[in-house]
């Protein structure tokens, strides 16, 4: 069983020291979904000290036997957010299985009626990963993950863009007066997809917007959205 012991001198303002339990799980549940330095900054340690640590966490035998249900979703929620050595890291698998089961992935496609589970997680996943990630992930078509996410105004993270595209990447443009006058008609009754759909901008666009400019829903509204999230969730 390992002793996860490991100090070191840290920067100004930064924890130094034994890692508590709670860090480790932090630190596992984080690892592989952020940048080091995301996590870090989360933990108050040094990037440094979490790459020493992942290194020390996830330094385990490689995984052997056929892939499980489980071990294929547990590929899926890494996938696009991390390297393959990464992901392997992980799951204590192969590097070069990792790889095989990512291009076995990539061969399922089918084209069924989205589901409201499949919904919540592509607007969840959308903003930081690729789509053709996405498209492995969901086991459908590009075009598929593309039409649908225009459907629902999804739109990248601007970190992500940064980081996939830098500074050039292409932006949105900025709101007219008329968009601006129609946000704020709008916005107290009805649904910022609708919105969203309506101005042709993101959701995230729309809700962001709408914050900035402090812009809220009628209680009505609120009221309604709430018995729409009770319908979906009990709709069988």
């Amino acid at each position: 069983m390992h002793r996860f012991h490991w100090s070191e001198e840290t920067e100004p303002g930064r924890r130094k020291g034994r890692w508590t339990r709670a860090e480790l799980d932090r630190l596992r549940d984080m690892y592989g979904l952020r940048p080091d330095e995301a996590i870090a900054r989360d933990l108050g340690r040094t990037p440094q000290s979490v790459r020493k640590m992942a290194d020390e966490l996830f330094r385990a035998a490689t995984k052997q036997g056929p892939w499980t249900a489980d071990d294929i979703q547990q590929l899926k929620r890494y996938l696009g957010a991390s390297a393959p050595e990464t992901i392997a890291r992980i799951l204590g698998r192969d590097l070069a299985e990792v790889q095989e089961q990512i291009v076995e992935l990539a061969r399922v496609q089918h084209n069924a009626r989205w589901t409201r589970e499949e919904n919540a997680e592509l607007r969840r996943l959308y903003g930081t990963r690729s789509d053709s990630d996405l498209a492995v992930i969901f086991g459908r078509s590009l075009e598929a993950v593309e039409r649908q996410a225009r459907k629902l105004c999804l739109a990248k993270d601007k970190a992500f863009i940064k980081r996939v595209a830098g500074e050039g990447a292409t932006r949105m443009p900025r709101w007219s007066h008329a968009e601006l006058d129609l946000l704020r008609e709008l916005y107290p009754r009805t649904s910022n997809l609708d919105i969203a759909q309506r101005l042709q901008r993101s959701v995230k666009s729309v809700v962001s917007k709408a914050h900035h400019m402090g812009l809220k829903k009628e209680l009505e509204r609120l009221q309604e959205m709430g018995r729409e999230n009770v319908r979906l969730r009990y709709q069988s």
